[in-house]
């Protein structure tokens, strides 16, 4: 095997010392390989022959690895030059700890990697991995802490859950949103997710870095919107702090201002946003100096701004500065389609650090169909947290269940006794279509393959349908 190895210039190993240590690997490990430069195999010695089941070592030389060990890296190291020194791979249903390293001629060009197994049994290293999960869990733990502390986000773009075409579309416009530096105004009704889709624009925009400074203007007394907002200076007024209070344009300043509720704002304090928004400048409370800011704003509303337009409620020019990009939110009610797979979600959040797994039936699924859903999401996650709670069967909640706890009016019209007025065949049956691929899509949870297996179509028949209802 020796002749496989020469001088490394690279490596900086001598040919004796290479010639010492390969016996000793060898030796120590469970099996060895070795590869040329077009990742063909040049020698395996017996242990590793019998542990992937090949009869005679000499049956698979100058074959190409990858026909022999499908899962092998070896290419890999031959292609890139570098070393794979500890790696996990999976062999007829094995796991193999192996260590591959690249072997070169006396130019430094590569001519080949030969590969250990270290280990033919995971056992041993059981104490290892589970000290290195602690350890990943405890650096999980202590990243969430510092982005809370440094004003960072808890969501991002896959946290707003939903395969709708109303929901993708949302999405759509997010990812644009993200990409653009430029305000953006989210629409839609309490509970929606809001700031879940805002913090997830931030989290993907070059940006992402820098705070991320949300305020609920509808939190916060109106006598105190301006320090909130521009900070205040040492002795503004009886009983302020002697130091600088900097308010939330100077912490987002770099990143990202959230305002929630802006439709809640007063008219006295739209002028000055609207000044601080087009100059890039605002006046801490009490001072006369003028601090430059660059933060990118993010405003959110339940409410109706163009009609507050019209009442003399809410600036125009203050909207059209806001409303560069517009995100309509859809209700809960009007992408019921993704039902399920807001259910698992909430679910699998609900249950975390609890004791128990969180699952509903598709008849728990269709039942949650049959409500209204004022409070959106917000709403359905306080549903799942009260049937899980009065829940009798581990954990599993099926219709029963649902509706012990689910409020009594629905969306369902009470049936009328004068007679329906008799409408186009073609509109009837277009109807029809769209409330089977509905109930086909909560049925399914949201999986459109299942879906089209339901309704007897094919998935690409399936994806023309919901495009022509969108």
């Amino acid at each position: 095997m020796t002749e496989l190895f020469t001088e490394s210039n690279k490596s900086g190993l001598t040919r004796d010392l290479i010639d010492a240590l390969f016996p000793m690997f060898e030796e120590a490990s469970a099996g060895a390989i070795a590869v040329d430069q077009d990742s063909r195999i040049t020698w395996i010695n017996s242990s590793y022959a019998h542990l992937l089941g090949l009869g005679d070592p000499k049956s698979v030389i100058g074959r190409l690895v990858g026909e022999v060990i499908p899962q092998t890296r070896m290419p890999e190291v031959v292609e890139s030059g570098k070393p794979l020194l500890l790696d996990i791979m999976e062999h007829n249903q094995q796991q193999l700890v192996v260590t591959r390293l690249p072997f070169y001629d006396d130019d430094g060009h590569i001519i080949g990697a030969v590969a250990f197994v270290l280990y033919d049994d995971l056992q041993p290293l059981t104490p290892l991995v589970a000290k290195y999960r602690r350890l990943h869990q405890d650096l999980a733990a202590a990243r969430k802490a510092l982005a809370s502390k440094a004003r960072g986000t808890r969501y991002s773009l896959a946290d707003f859950v939903g395969a709708s075409p109303a929901a993708l579309e949302v999405k759509r416009r997010a990812r644009l949103a993200a990409g653009r530096d430029m305000p953006v105004l989210l629409l839609g009704e309490t509970g929606t997710g809001k700031e879940v889709l805002a913090q997830g624009i931030h989290s993907v925009s070059p940006r992402a870095d820098r705070p991320f400074v949300g305020v609920n203007l509808a939190a916060i007394p109106d006598n105190l919107l301006e320090a909130e907002f521009f900070g205040v200076a040492p002795g503004a007024y009886t009983g302020a702090d002697r130091r600088t209070r900097d308010g939330k344009f100077q912490l987002a300043n770099g990143g990202t201002l959230f305002l929630d509720e802006v439709g809640d704002m007063p008219l006295s304090l739209q002028a000055k946003l609207l000044r601080a928004l087009q100059e890039g400048e605002i006046e801490p409370l009490g001072s006369n100096k003028v601090t430059s800011v660059d933060v990118r704003v993010i405003a959110a509303t339940s409410r109706n701004l163009e009609a507050m337009i019209a009442d003399g409620e809410f600036r125009s020019d203050l909207y059209y500065r806001l409303n560069v990009l517009e995100i309509p939110i859809p209700p809960l009610r009007d992408r019921l389609a993704d039902l399920g797979v807001l259910c698992e979600a909430l679910l699998g959040e609900i249950c975390e650090g609890l004791e128990m797994r969180g699952e509903i039936t598709d008849a728990g699924v269709a039942a949650l169909g049959g409500y209204d859903w004022p409070g959106n999401i917000r709403e359905l996650r306080n549903v799942l947290e009260r049937a899980l709670t009065m829940g009798e069967q581990g954990g599993l909640l099926d219709a029963d269940a649902v509706f012990k706890v689910l409020p009594r009016s629905t969306k369902r019209p009470t049936a009328s006794l004068s007679p329906r007025p008799v409408r186009p065949l073609t509109k009837t049956l277009a109807d029809a279509e769209a409330q089977a691929i509905e109930e086909a899509l909560v049925a399914s949870r949201g999986n459109r393959t299942r879906a089209a297996k339901m309704l007897g179509i094919s998935r690409s028949v399936l994806y023309e349908k919901l495009r022509k209802l969108s």
